[in-house]
């Protein structure tokens, strides 16, 4: 783990009270900018942020305003492990 210090201005300081732990909220900050421009993949967005399953991640990203990275090669990955799902019988209905 890499340590950072910052000195923050006293005004600023308590203004950002309000966020609870700061360390986390700057981890958050960087994590969402990070896989925003493609630093790092959502599974490590998860692992970094430590949400259990990549649906809590998704939720978080949406709160956020950030694109999902799913393109058309996901959704038809996606969709065809639906179909396999389905000749096995392996999907409930509605």
């Amino acid at each position: 783990m890499q340590f950072l210090k910052i000195a923050l201005p006293d005004q600023l300081a308590s203004s950002l009270e309000k966020w609870g732990n700061l360390e986390r909220k700057l981890i958050e900050i960087i994590a969402v900018e990070a896989y925003r421009e493609g630093s790092i993949s959502s599974g490590k967005f998860r692992e970094i942020l430590g949400f259990s399953t990549p649906l809590e991640a998704d939720k978080f990203l949406k709160a956020k305003g950030v694109d999902l990275d799913y393109d058309e090669e996901d959704f038809i990955a996606d969709r065809q492990t639906h179909e396999q799902l389905e000749r096995e019988g392996k999907l409930k209905s509605l």
